[in-house]
C-alpha cells in the first residue's frame, strides 16, 4: 500500500479526533453553562432580587436608591420601620439646618472657625447640615420605596445561606413572625454598629471607647445657630448644635469607667455640677434648660473597629457594621455615603451580578478605592476626639492647647484642618501635613517661656501622643 496516502488516512483520522473532541468539549462547556444560568434563573422568579440589602438605616436606604436607579431590583430588610430615636432633595421637609463651621471654646476664650469658602474649587459651598436623625431616615426610607424596583419590608433577617463559599440566600422573619426565604447574587450587610451577622463575616470586634450622652433643648435658639458649638470641657468634650429650627441637641462624652446612671438621678447631677459650670452663660442656659425640662437622656457608645474584607463571596459588609471610628466629627456618615458612591460607580458595568468572579474583583477594588477617604477621615476622627480629652499629662495637655491655638491662627491652617475635618480634603497627605504642623504648635507652646529638661522631654513625647 502507498506509504503516502497511509499517512493521509491517518492525518485524517488525527484531524477528525481533535476536531470531535474540541467540539465535544466546547459544547459540554456550553451546556453547562447553560445549565448553571437555568439553574440561576429556576431559583429566581420574576420578582426574585437583584440584591438584597440588609438594614435600610443610612446607608442601605441611600444605596438601594442609587442601585434602583441603575435599574437593579431592590430587596431592602430591615428590622424596625419606626422612626429611629438617634440624634445626628431628602433633607427638605424635615427643618434641617445650615451650619458653616463651629465656634471652638476653651478656657472661656473661644475662637470662630468656618469651612473653607475662598479659592476652592468646589461646586457648592461648602456648609453642613444638622438634624433629626430619624426624620432624616424616614426620608431616605421613602425615597428609596417610591422606586418601582425597590421592595422594602420589615423583618429580622437570621442568617446568610452559603453555597460553595458563596452567599446565595438570607433567611430571616418577617413582620407577621413567619420564617423565610430570600435569594439575591449579591447581598450588602448594612445594619449598623450592634450587627448580628459580622461574625460570621469577618472576625472584627468593635472596642468602646467612650460614651455620647445626649439630650434635648426644645424651644430655644443658640446666639450662632449656623455654627456647632464645642466646648474643650472636663473630662473631655461638650457640644451644642441645632438639629432644627427650634432644637438643640447637647451632647457631651463620658469614659467607661465613669457613667452616672440616668435612672437614679446621678446624670442629671452630673450635668449641673461638672459639665455645665465649664460652659459659657448663654450656652449653660440652653444646655440646661432640658435637664429642667425632663429630657429624655440617651447614652450609647462610641466604638472603634477597622475595616476587614470579608472572604466568602457574593456579600459585602458597609456603614458599622464594616468600620467604626469615634463620631466626634460625623465622619461615619462621610465615609458611608463616599462608600456608596465609590461601590455603585464599580457595580454599573456589571450586567450580571450573579457573575461571581466579576463582582469579588469589584470588592477587592473598592477595599482599595476607598482607602484615601476612609483612612483620612478616620484618623482625624479618632485623633480629633483625643485632644478633646483632658489631661493631667503634660505632653497630653499641651497637644490640647496645640490644637485649639492651630484652629484659631486663621489662614491655611484653619481652613485645612476644616476642610479636613469635613471631608473636603481627604488626602492623607494633608493630614500628614497639619498634624505635623499642630504637634509643633503644641512644642512651642509646651517649650514656652523656656526649655527646662522635663519640657523637652514632653517634647519628644508629644510625637508618640499626636
Amino acid at each position: 500500500m502507498d506509504m503516502a496516502f497511509i499517512h493521509v488516512c491517518v492525518w485524517t483520522l488525527f484531524a477528525f479526533v481533535l476536531t470531535w473532541t474540541v467540539l465535544y468539549i466546547t459544547n459540554k462547556k456550553k451546556k453547562k453553562t447553560m445549565k448553571l444560568a437555568d439553574a440561576v434563573a429556576e431559583e429566581r422568579s420574576d420578582d426574585a432580587a437583584d440584591v438584597i440589602i440588609v438594614g435600610a438605616g443610612v446607608g442601605g436606604s441611600a444605596l438601594a436608591y442609587a442601585l434602583a436607579k441603575d435599574g437593579r431590583r431592590v430587596h431592602v430588610i430591615e428590622r424596625d420601620m419606626r422612626e429611629p430615636e438617634r440624634m445626628m432633595d431628602c433633607l427638605e421637609e424635615i427643618d434641617a439646618q445650615k451650619s458653616t463651621g463651629m465656634v471652638l471654646y476653651k478656657d472661656m476664650k473661644k475662637t470662630v472657625v468656618s469651612y473653607p469658602v475662598d479659592n476652592n474649587n468646589f461646586p457648592y459651598e461648602p456648609s453642613a447640615r444638622t438634624f433629626y436623625n430619624g426624620r432624616f431616615v424616614q426620608r431616605l426610607r421613602h425615597k428609596a420605596s417610591s422606586l418601582h424596583n425597590v421592595r422594602l419590608e420589615e423583618g429580622t433577617v437570621k442568617s446568610l445561606i452559603e453555597e460553595k463559599g458563596v452567599i446565595k440566600r438570607v433567611t430571616y422573619r418577617n413582620k407577621a413572625g413567619e420564617e423565610t426565604t430570600a435569594f439575591a447574587p449579591l447581598t450588602v450587610v448594612c445594619d449598623g454598629c450592634y450587627s448580628n451577622l459580622r461574625r460570621s463575616l469577618t472576625d472584627k470586634n468593635a472596642k468602646v471607647i467612650s460614651y455620647s450622652v445626649g439630650y434635648i433643648s426644645k424651644n430655644c435658639r443658640l446666639e450662632e445657630p449656623e455654627r456647632l458649638h464645642l466646648i474643650m470641657a472636663k473630662p473631655s468634650y461638650a457640644m451644642l448644635y441645632h438639629i432644627s429650627s427650634t432644637d438643640v441637641r447637647c451632647g457631651f462624652e463620658v469614659f467607661p469607667d465613669n457613667i452616672p446612671s440616668i435612672s437614679n438621678g446621678e446624670m442629671d447631677t452630673f450635668v449641673k455640677n461638672t459639665i455645665a459650670p465649664q460652659l459659657p452663660l448663654k450656652l449653660r442656659i440652653i444646655f440646661l434648660k432640658g435637664i429642667d425640662e425632663g429630657a429624655h437622656i440617651k447614652t450609647v457608645p462610641n466604638k472603634s473597629m477597622g475595616a476587614t474584607l470579608s472572604e466568602k463571596k457574593g456579600v459585602i459588609v458597609l456603614g458599622d457594621a464594616f468600620n467604626m471610628r469615634h463620631p466626634a466629627v460625623a465622619s461615619g456618615m462621610m465615609v458611608l455615603l463616599s462608600d456608596i458612591l465609590i461601590l455603585r460607580r464599580l457595580l454599573q458595568p456589571i450586567n450580571n451580578l450573579g457573575d461571581t468572579n466579576k463582582v469579588s474583583e469589584v470588592i477587592k477594588s473598592f477595599y482599595v478605592i476607598r482607602k484615601p477617604m476612609s483612612a483620612t477621615v478616620n484618623t482625624i476622627g479618632n485623633a480629633f476626639s483625643q485632644v478633646l480629652i483632658a489631661s493631667t499629662d503634660e505632653a497630653k495637655e499641651a497637644m490640647r492647647q496645640g490644637c485649639y491655638d492651630y484652629l484659631s491662627s486663621g489662614g491655611f491652617r484653619t481652613s485645612g484642618i476644616m476642610a479636613l475635618l469635613g471631608g473636603m480634603n481627604p488626602r492623607p497627605l494633608s493630614l500628614m501635613y497639619h498634624l505635623f504642623s499642630m504637634t509643633l504648635s503644641a512644642i512651642g507652646h509646651l517649650l514656652s517661656p523656656f526649655p527646662s529638661p522635663l519640657r523637652i522631654w514632653d517634647s519628644l513625647r508629644l510625637f508618640g501622643v499626636s
